[in-house]
């Protein structure tokens, strides 16, 4: 399949993997909070009414269920907007998952900027930040249906709990179904010698997309996927790190905490490289349409292209 061409939703191949899945083990099950249409699940629902919990718009009582049920033994997928998910439930995620260790799958839909034209308290800018901090999980950020079905086929089989954000854009496709999947372990989509662009999630088409404007004025840009933030691929950040004097990250997050605060937590312990974050400023984002917002703030390929080249030519 030709990549970078329009793909599928992450929500849907989540479905499908769950389904799948169920079928094999009875113990799986999924948990909403009145989310199941917006998370793609009614497929699953249909499918296996008696491995579906639906407890309403109360992420505090989903996951404090989901480790429950984790607790006795069943593997839970707690699945709930990832605003709601990661704040208001905040506390039930630190002590009865994290604290606990319980072996529960938070997927947070609708993450970053997704439900954008419907304010700040629907926006997700901050989860990584909080999640990072919270021992025990595990993150992961798909950017494709490959890596999806990849992702969720590992997490079905894994006894570790996990944080998994997960966006509502039809996304292009960067992979194929030939696509290995390891954990805290970063893929090269492109190599390059003047600087590296890392991306994660949906942000991954935009670093390709800034690559390739690069591109035409004679720059060449390595183009990182690190769809697992944590644990986050330190050896790899260790090398670019030394690799090159000017290197770049891209996320659909606040500038503090999220992909580009982990990679610079790095580079700060021995690397040579500066680096230089896109994502949102310190200030509530703007409500509007996702990819108006994104130009606003200079998340494009284009935009971002153009600021890496003063940049480098500074």
């Amino acid at each position: 399949m030709e990549k970078n061409k329009p793909g599928r939703k992450a929500g849907e191949v989540m479905c499908e993997v769950l389904i799948e899945q169920a079928q094999k083990n009875k113990d799986i099950l999924v948990l909403t909070s009145d989310s199941r249409g917006s998370a793609s699940l009614k497929p699953y629902a249909e499918k296996f009414p008696e491995q579906i919990i639906e407890v309403g718009i109360a992420e505090q009582n989903l996951v404090g269920i989901s480790a429950g049920l984790a607790s006795s033994g069943r593997r839970p997928f707690a699945v709930s907007p990832a605003a709601f998910l990661t704040m208001r439930s905040i506390e039930q995620v630190k002590v009865d998952v994290s604290y606990s260790n319980t072996n529960v799958k938070l997927v947070g839909i609708s993450g970053g900027n997704s439900y954008s034209d419907l304010g700040m308290s629907h926006h997700s800018l901050q989860d990584l930040a909080i999640t990072r901090a919270i021992p025990n999980l595990e993150i992961f950020m798909p950017c494709d249906q490959f890596q999806t079905r990849k992702m969720f086929e590992y997490l079905a089989q894994s006894d570790k709990p996990a944080y998994i954000r997960i966006g509502k854009q039809v996304l292009k496709d960067c992979y194929d179904e030939n696509i290995e999947f390891v954990p805290g372990k970063a893929n090269v989509l492109k190599e390059g010698k003047d600087t590296a662009i890392i991306g994660s999630g949906e942000t991954l088409n935009i670093a390709m997309e800034a690559a390739e404007w690069l591109e035409k004025d004679g720059i060449s840009a390595k183009v990182i996927d690190m769809h697992t933030i944590k644990p986050l691929d330190d050896e790899l950040i260790d090398e670019i790190s030394q690799e090159y004097q000017q290197i770049f990250s891209i996320e659909e997050h606040s500038i503090f905490g999220g992909l580009g605060s982990a990679v610079s937590e790095r580079v700060a312990q021995g690397g040579k490289a500066k680096l230089k974050i896109f994502g949102f400023p310190d200030e509530p984002a703007i409500s509007g349409k996702q990819m108006e917002v994104f130009d606003y703030y200079g998340l494009t390929g284009e935009k971002i292209a153009n600021e890496i080249k003063k940049i480098l030519n500074s």
